[in-house]
Formats: C-alpha cells, sequence, structure tokens
C-alpha cells in the first residue's frame, strides 16, 4: 500500500469511521466478557455540537476505547433528551413565523408539530459527534420520549405517588414568564444586578400621617394586603392596630406584627405582598391575609393592575414609579444591588407564583444517595473536592417540583373525574384509571370521556434521572437480560453544574428501583472558556465552530488540543493554538512512520547502539505504561496524554529513531527493522483512544489487515518488567549528548566534523552508552583520562568532567573572555545564595524544600565555579 506524503485528516476520517460501522466494532451484545458501560449524557435532541460537548465526548470515547482494547465488552449508549423547554420554545418560534398561536391548536396538533420538529432537526448533534470519532454503540441510540422510554418514566411516577411519595400541593413556586412555566429551584440561576430602593409613602387610614416602606418592586404595591412591624421597634408602637392605605389603588390594608421584620433594612417597616414573595406567602398565612396575584402568566399585569392592566412588569416599574413620584409617593430612591433569579433555560427574571403543583418527597429518597457517596465511598467523584458541593445540595435538598406547564413532555398520568380537590386518579393508563375512578366515586356509569388527564407535562429531569437504567429497559423488565448484564454502569462522564440536576438524581433512582449504585465513577469535566476566561457561548461570539475546527485541525488533532489542557475539574482555557499543537503532533507520528518504513531492509548484524536503544526504549515505554495506568485510574486523562505525548514526541521520535537510524544510503538491519515496527505498533495502541483515525491509518499501512485485525480491537499493551538502570545510564548519555550538541551549536561546529571526547576517568563511569554517544554527535574517539586536557572545552554531567579537545577550532582569546565573564556571574550569584542562606531569619521560617532549593543552589554554583575555572586553566 502505497503512503502518502502528507497525513490528510479529511481524506481517512470518514473512510475508517465507515470501516468501524460496518464491522459492527462498536455494537456489544451481553457474553462471558467484563462489560464496560457508559451512557451517554443525553444532549438535547434540538442541540448542535459546542466546545463543551466535544471536550465530554472526547474523554468517554477515550475511556471507552481504552476498555475496548483492553478486552471489555464495551458498550456505549447514545441517545438525546426531549428538552422540554428548549424545544417547546423553538416549535411555538416556528409556529408563530406561520401565524399560529399555540393557544388556538390542541395539544394533538402541537405535538404533530413538535414531532415533526424533532424528526428534522434531532440527531443532528449525534451525527456531529461520529465527525469527533465518538465510538457509540449506535444501534442502542435512545430518545427520552422513545414509548418505552416514556412508559418507564409513567410507571415510575404511578409508583412513586402509591408510594406516597408524589402529591400535589398549593405552593409558591419559580414562574418563568418566558416559557410559561414552573421551574425547580435547580433551575433557577441567581445574579446580582443593580437596581433601585424605592422608598414609598403610605397614608395611615384616618390621620395625615404616612409611614414609609422600602422596596425593590414597586409594581407590587398593587399586590399588597399589608404592612408589617417588629413588636419590638419602638419607633413605630403607635401605629399598633392601625390600617394603612396602598398608594395609587387606594386598597386599606391591616398593620401587623412580626418578629420577621428586620429593623435594619430600609425603614423596618414591610409591605406584604403575599401572592409574589416567599416569605411574604407565610407571613399571609400566618396571619390570614388575602392574596391577591396581579400577573398573568407572562408576567403582564391581570385586571388588579388597574390602568396597567396587560403592561409587562418592568414597563409597569417604570411608569408606576413615574406615577408615584407625580402623586407624592414617592420619598426617595436609592442604588441597591439585588440578587435576581433567572430562568437556566430562557434567562428570563423569575416570578414568585401560587400554582398547583407535582412535587415528589425528597429527604428519604435522598438518604441511600448521600450514604454511596459520602459514607460507603460505593460512587466517586472526581475530583474529590466536588463531595462538598454534593454534601451541601443532598443534606439540604427540597422537594422537587416536577410538574410543568408544557405540552412537550410525558403528560402526567393524573385523571379527573370530578371538581373535588380529591377528584382523581394516577394510573398508567386511562383505561386502568376509568376502573379506578369509578370504583373511588362509586360512580360506575363514568365512561373514558368524563375523565380528563392533568394538562402538565414532567419535568425533562424525571425522564433523564432512570437514565441508566430506561436505556436497557430495566423500569419496564427489571430482570432482562441487558439491564442484569450491563448494570450497574462503570464510569459517567459529565460537568459539574448539573451533578444535582442530573448526577445525584440518577443516584437517588438507582438506589430507589435498583438498590444498588448506576454508576461506580464520576468523572467531572471543566467549563471550556476563552482565553479570557469567559464562558464560550453564541451571545459573546467567542465560541468556535466545532465542525470547522474538525476540518482545519483533523479530528486527533482537535481532541488532543482539547485533552492536553483538561485537568479534571478545571476549566479549560481553549486557544485554537492547542488544535495545532495537535495537528503538529499527528504530522510528527506520520512522518516518522514514513522515515521508518523509507529504509531499505537487509539482513545485517545489528548495531550495538540500536541494539541498546530498543532496550531502552522497551524500558521506557514499560515504565511510561505503569505511568498511564496510574493516571487513568486517578482519571488524570490529561496526564496520560501528555505521559503518550512526551513517550512519543521526544523518546521515541527524537531519540530511538535517531539511534537506530542507518548511514546515509544504507539499509538497516531486519533486527532492528522488526523491532522498531513493534514498538510503533504498541506505540499505536497506546495513542488509539486519543486518535483514533491516524493511529487506524498508520496500523493499516504497516501490514495488511484482516478486519479481525484493526487497531480498533486490538489488544492493549501489557505490564512488563522495567530496566531502570538501563533508563537511567540513556538519561545520563542524553546529558553528555545535550552538551556535546552544546559546544558544537556555540561553536559553529559543523555535525560533520568529528570531534574527540575526552572523560575525567573517577573509575565510576560506565562506558555502556558510548556507542550511542559516538553515533549521535559523531564523535570518533572517547578517552577516558586521569587529568585535565589542555586547549579543550569542558562541560560536566553530574559529578563527572568531559572535554572537547579544541586545537584551531576556535578563537582562544575570545574563548577566554567569555569563560572569564561566566565566572563572575556565577559567583555573584553564590555570593547572593549564601548570603540568603546565612540570614538565620529566613532558614528559620522558610520551608524545608524552600531550604534545600536553595543548597542546591549553592552546590551547583560550586562545581560550575569548578568547571569554569579548569576549563579555563586549560585554554591559558
Amino acid at each position: 500500500m502505497e503512503i502518502p506524503s502528507k497525513y490528510e485528516p479529511q481524506r481517512v476520517e470518514g473512510q475508517w469511521y465507515d470501516y468501524w460501522t460496518k464491522h459492527n466494532y462498536f455494537h456489544s451484545t451481553p457474553d462471558n466478557r467484563e462489560p464496560y458501560t457508559i451512557v451517554i449524557p443525553p444532549p438535547n435532541v434540538t442541540g448542535v455540537l459546542h466546545m463543551g460537548h466535544m471536550l465530554n465526548n472526547t474523554i468517554q470515547d477515550v475511556l471507552i476505547r481504552r476498555a475496548r482494547l483492553m478486552g471489555k465488552n464495551a458498550c456505549w449508549v447514545p441517545g438525546t433528551d426531549h428538552a422540554s423547554i428548549a424545544t417547546e420554545a423553538k416549535v411555538v418560534a416556528k409556529l408563530k413565523e406561520q401565524g399560529i398561536d399555540k393557544k388556538d391548536i390542541t395539544r394533538e396538533e402541537f405535538l404533530k408539530h413538535a414531532w415533526d420538529w424533532t424528526h428534522e432537526y434531532g440527531g443532528v448533534i449525534l451525527e456531529q459527534l461520529k465527525k469527533l470519532g465518538c465510538s457509540c454503540d449506535w444501534e442502542r441510540t435512545k430518545f427520552t420520549m422513545d414509548d418505552n422510554m416514556s412508559a418507564s418514566v409513567i410507571k415510575v411516577f404511578v409508583d412513586l405517588y402509591n408510594k406516597g411519595l408524589i402529591y400535589r400541593g398549593y405552593r409558591m413556586v419559580n414562574w418563568d414568564p418566558e416559557a410559561k412555566t414552573t421551574l425547580s429551584d435547580e433551575e433557577v440561576i441567581y445574579e446580582e444586578r443593580q437596581g433601585l430602593l424605592y422608598y414609598l409613602a403610605y397614608k395611615i387610614e384616618g390621620s395625615d400621617e404616612t409611614v414609609t416602606i422600602a422596596t425593590t418592586r414597586p409594581e407590587t404595591i398593587l399586590g399588597d394586603t399589608a404592612i408589617c412591624i417588629n413588636p419590638n421597634d419602638d419607633r413605630y408602637a403607635h401605629l399598633r392596630g392601625k390600617q394603612a392605605i396602598v398608594p395609587i389603588c387606594n386598597r386599606v390594608i391591616p398593620i401587623i406584627e412580626d418578629e420577621y421584620v428586620d429593623v435594619e433594612f430600609g425603614t423596618g417597616c414591610l409591605k406584604v405582598t403575599p401572592a409574589h414573595d416567599i416569605n411574604d406567602k407565610a407571613l399571609g398565612e400566618k396571619h390570614n391575609l388575602e392574596t391577591i396575584d396581579i400577573f398573568n402568566e407572562d408576567a403582564s399585569l391581570n385586571s388588579f393592575g388597574l390602568h396597567y392592566e396587560g403592561k409587562d412588569r418592568f414597563e409597569v416599574r417604570k411608569a408606576i414609579s413615574k406615577e408615584l413620584e407625580e402623586k407624592g409617593y414617592l420619598v426617595k430612591t436609592e442604588q441597591h444591588i439585588n440578587k435576581i433569579g433567572t430562568s437556566e433555560r430562557t434567562k428570563a427574571v423569575i416570578e414568585p407564583r401560587l400554582s398547583d403543583q407535582w412535587f415528589l418527597s425528597m429527604e428519604d429518597l435522598a438518604k441511600p444517595a448521600i450514604k454511596a457517596v459520602l459514607e460507603d465511598e460505593d460512587i466517586k467523584l472526581f475530583p474529590k473536592k466536588f463531595e462538598n458541593t454534593y454534601r451541601h445540595w443532598m443534606e439540604n435538598i427540597r422537594d422537587w417540583n416536577i410538574s410543568r406547564q408544557l405540552w412537550w413532555g410525558q403528560q402526567i398520568p393524573a385523571f379527573y373525574f370530578g371538581d373535588g380537590q380529591d377528584d382523581f386518579v394516577v394510573a398508567e393508563t386511562k383505561e386502568v384509571a376509568l376502573d379506578m375512578a369509578k370504583k373511588k366515586s362509586g360512580k360506575s356509569h363514568l365512561t373514558l370521556e368524563d375523565l380528563k388527564q392533568d394538562a402538565d407535562a414532567l419535568d425533562t429531569w424525571f425522564s433523564s434521572w432512570i437514565w441508566p437504567i430506561s436505556v436497557f429497559n430495566g423500569i419496564l423488565e427489571p430482570n432482562n437480560k441487558e439491564i442484569e448484564y450491563y448494570y450497574p454502569t462503570n464510569d459517567l462522564v459529565t460537568g459539574p453544574d448539573i451533578l444535582f440536576f442530573w448526577v445525584a438524581r440518577m443516584i437517588i433512582s438507582g438506589y430507589e428501583y435498583r438498590n444498588e449504585r448506576p454508576f461506580e465513577n464520576v468523572y467531572l469535566t471543566g467549563l471550556v472558556r476563552d482565553k479570557q476566561r469567559r464562558k464560550m457561548s453564541k451571545s459573546l461570539g467567542n465560541s468556535p465552530d466545532a465542525l470547522q475546527l474538525i476540518e482545519d485541525y483533523g479530528a486527533d488533532g482537535v481532541r488532543v488540543g482539547l485533552l492536553l489542557s483538561s485537568a479534571a475539574g478545571n476549566d479549560l482555557m481553549f486557544d485554537e493554538a492547542l488544535c495545532q499543537q495537535g495537528k503538529n503532533f499527528a504530522n510528527k507520528i506520520w512522518n516518522g512512520f514514513r522515515l521508518v518504513k523509507g529504509w531499505e531492509v537487509a539482513d545485517l548484524p545489528q548495531p550495538e547502539a540500536s541494539k541498546l536503544g530498543v532496550e531502552w526504549y522497551t524500558s521506557k515505554f514499560n515504565k511510561t505504561l505503569e505511568e498511564i495506568e496510574d493516571h487513568f485510574s486517578k482519571y488524570r486523562i490529561s496526564d496520560a496524554l501528555m505521559a503518550i505525548y512526551k513517550l512519543v514526541w521526544d523518546d521515541y521520535s527524537s531519540w530511538l529513531l535517531e539511534i537506530i537510524k542507518p548511514a546515509y544510503q544504507q539499509p538497516i538491519d531486519k533486527t532492528t527493522f522488526d523491532a522498531v515496527i513493534q514498538i510503533f505498533e504498541e506505540n499505536l495502541k497506546l495513542l488509539h483512544p486519543f486518535m483514533p483515525f491516524l493511529t487506524e491509518e498508520v496500523w493499516q499501512h504497516i501490514a495488511e489487515r484482516t478486519p479481525e485485525q484493526a487497531l480498533v480491537i486490538a489488544k492493549w499493551p501489557s505490564a512488563q518488567p522495567v530496566n531502570e538502570e538501563l533508563i537511567e545510564g540513556f538519561s545520563f548519555a542524553a546529558d553528555v549528548i545535550a552538551g556535546i550538541r552544546t559546544i558544537r551549536k556555540e561553536k559553529n561546529i559543523p555535525i560533520k566534523d568529528a570531534l574527540q571526547l575526552a572523560v575525567l576517568n573517577d573509575g565510576d563511569i560506565s562506558k555502556d552508552w558510548d556507542v550511542v554517544i559516538a553515533k549521535l554527535t559523531n564523535v570518533s574517539a572517547i578517552d577516558y583520562v586521569d587529568s585535565a586536557v589542555d586547549g579543550a572545552l569542558t562541560f560536566r554531567v553530574k559529578s563527572n568532567e568531559y572535554f572537547v579537545p579544541m586545537v584551531g577550532a576556535i578563537d582562544i582569546g575570545a574563548e577566554i573572555k567569555k569563560l572569564e565573564e561566566e565566572l563572575e556571574y556565577i559567583k555573584g550569584f553564590l555570593i547572593s545564595v549564601r548570603k540568603k542562606l546565612s540570614n538565620e531569619r529566613f532558614v528559620a521560617n522558610a520551608p524545608a524544600q524552600v531550604i534545600d532549593l536553595e543548597r542546591q543552589k549553592e552546590a551547583d554554583a560550586i562545581a560550575k565555579i569548578d568547571t569554569l575555572e579548569k576549563s579555563l586553566a586549560s585554554l591559558k
């Protein structure tokens, strides 16, 4: 097979991905091997690939490909999430473009449009993941609205309701006026914003007196039903039992007393609006106050808004503050920083709202999940620091608001048969519900038409919290062969931002429905940020086109670029230069391969240098393999890649290939050639999880392979003994080579000009590596001497001195001057180090490692001075 002169990722990537899928390498079925299972964090069905997806899925692919090479039955389940709020918003917007209002069509008609949208745009992101090289079992692709997935969700709802854990309650909830639905507490993002504090004067009924109250939301005065003072606040003792008049609407409201009021905030008086603040609601219930809701579902004002009816809340805020000022009610305003809740999905400002909703009681459900992570460590979080976040959330868990005022999603299986508060039943099907309704009501004449299903849909997270179970149909068929084999899964890779949304809830459902953990390890990636540390987003315009990056740098280049700077849990500062680095690495590997394959091979004796080089690299490889295995065990994926990168770039490409390279236009011996090809194949196995396309391309060029011999299913290298003496010997030799090369560079001595090397023999220098030193530096002879060599340049490696005789090769006078200048500098440096070490305060207070470092500097400076003085003596 002819080897192209350049590596062209655009040419090979599609070819090898098709080859892998054609031969079904990614598909898994239960067998007698050890399973290794990952379930994908399902991206939104309407989503497209972004940098966060690229990082997250590259890490998953690294883990799954390595497991496959290790002989495990690797199963990576892909899928998408129906994303109720995001998808419904897009469908509503599309309908609006067609002149259709959601209110004017039936639920069935809307769902048809939603499915049309899903079939048109859904799955795009999964196709994009293939471009990245993700080796998912595509035959197992799931969607959270698939029939069996939805049936699983409904079954869980009914089960939890029957256990008394799901209940319906009239509560203050987080209302998203843009999506027109409630949100759970976890879906609200709090951010500080600059606003105003408005000081308003309320008249006391029957007098000319006023009381001033501070509020950040003057529009809500139209829903005020009381003023509250602290009973211990003497300033307002005279107002006890009196009533006040709300400005503009002129509603007469009582003045109540409660220690809840903070006497230090504002004026120490509080306006109470029970419909629009959770704390005010508690006060309202305690003091039997009227509740007046002034907002429509889109946060415009309703009829209680008087002449502001139909106008948006923020528009009203400006207008009502102006009216209050004109009528003399606005005393003053002050700048005020306020914490504002916004919708995680739509970014709209959240409105507290009283509403009938469905809740899941979480306190008891959470206990096994707390124990599994924080006590038994059955589930490990990487990095461990996230255990504190997990603990805080789980130990302060609130009941989960699981209903959403949406149509796209699983419809809540509650069926109403009357007007009473308890006139409903919960069942998996309408037919079962009818039988239950007849029994509960005693009305045998009820028909299916008499039942009205709850209009709300379930929170999307209520679908995905059973994802590791439902993808294997473990809810509907708890004892099926697949769930028994693949569950619990092994690793979960996700972002820390959904540690509670999804990870914790999956752990909860795992113990509730399988009585075991859903996964063993959770690897929490950092966020991908730009060079200015800003989170990448479309609005900032700082998020590169993921597919364009793949086009420009190749999938392997992008994967390497992302992973080299992606320590677990730490944010990645993305720079395209990282992808260029990955592309350069791919080219380095390709060119190294072409170099080796370009050598003529002959039956010749193996040179000693080549034999030694192969033995050294084999030990270096095995030592690096130990490091890599350790990194993987601790989920230090970036460190694992860096270890392989250095092994291949430095040890293999820069050293081994130089050691074994035959002389110009000369053949290489077959023994060395075969050994280096085998070494290269082992390198490719280590690299394959990170750079699947390049490695498969090179692997297939090395030799003719059957489908059973493809790299994607090759055998991961196994641990072999490490010869530390060889590794240390080469390290010493490399320092000698570097010293000689430095002299050549500084003195402009061409590599073609042979040098001699003299070594001051201290009786403890190994000569084993002399053949390698001589070959890589073009040294014609290495002599071991008992005294310094006159007229030579010298350098030191550890305690040994090396001399390069330079007769006639340099300007002796210039060299003496240079060495004298360097000697003067080093002596000055030594004085400064010794001054520091003689400072008793420094020595007493500095850490031990800092003191050791300074003493090492002192020793190095002394050795350097000795070398320089000897060099000068030999030249004078």
